[in-house]
Formats: structure tokens, sequence, C-alpha cells
């Protein structure tokens, strides 16, 4: 499964489909234009080109994730040079079927009154508990 930016100069692949998707609404995802998110694995995130022209937005406290994007052309890249074992990453930089639908929605309290979820996916006002 094959993963760019917009200009082509980060390129990637993933050993193994993302184990899901959800959609985010909070302001932030939506003003970086992130908010389609999969989750993958660390060790299936294979750099084929353009790892250094990732650029890091370190957000201020109390906001405490990441977000990564193209040096070049802007693509949000999602948490994609995180450290941890499973993160997410902009859907929209899949160059393939992710082979996972939406499977939640997060932060809807802040979904603006002009977009409509559009599927049956759980809704939270915060992050997803957990079950």
């Amino acid at each position: 499964m094959q993963g760019s930016c917009c200009c082509g100069a980060v390129k990637f692949e993933l050993t193994s489909p993302p184990s899901m998707m959800g959609t985010c609404h909070c302001t932030r995802c939506r003003k970086v234009g992130a908010s389609a998110i999969i989750f993958i694995k660390k060790d299936d995130l294979k750099w084929i080109a353009g790892r250094d022209q990732v650029q890091k937005y370190e957000p201020a406290p109390p906001h405490k994730y990441a977000r990564c994007f193209c040096k070049i052309c802007g693509t949000s890249l999602g948490e994609i040079l995180s450290d941890d074992d499973s993160f997410p990453i902009s859907a929209n930089v899949l160059d393939d079927d992710p082979q996972v639908r939406n499977r939640f929605h997060e932060f809807v309290s802040e979904k603006p009154d002009w977009y409509e979820i559009g599927d049956d996916a759980q809704q939270f006002e915060g992050h997803p508990t957990q079950s």
C-alpha cells in the first residue's frame, strides 16, 4: 500500500493495512486538513523517499499531539514521525484503498454546524472511550 504527499517528495509504503479509520472533528485536525485518519503500526511504515522533507509542528500546551506535513507542498501527514508503536496519519495521503472504513467520529462537539455526518459510525464528544 503506497502513500505520498501532493508534490511527490514524500513517499512511503505500508506493509500491512491500517488497523482502523476514524474521523476527528476537532478544530486542530480540521485546520491542518487531517480529519480522516487511519491508524498504522510504526513497524509497517517503510520510507521510500522524503523523510527529510517532513516538518513537525509541536503544539503549545495543553495540546500534545505533534502534526507533520511536507515542507514543500504542505500536505498534512498526521503523526507520521511518531515514536509510538501505533499512531494516526491522514487517510488522504494513501494512494491505494486503505481496506478499512470509518469506525468512529471523535470531537463531534467541535464539529461545525455546516458539516453533516453521513455514516452510522459511533460518535464521541471527545476521544473514543476504551471498551
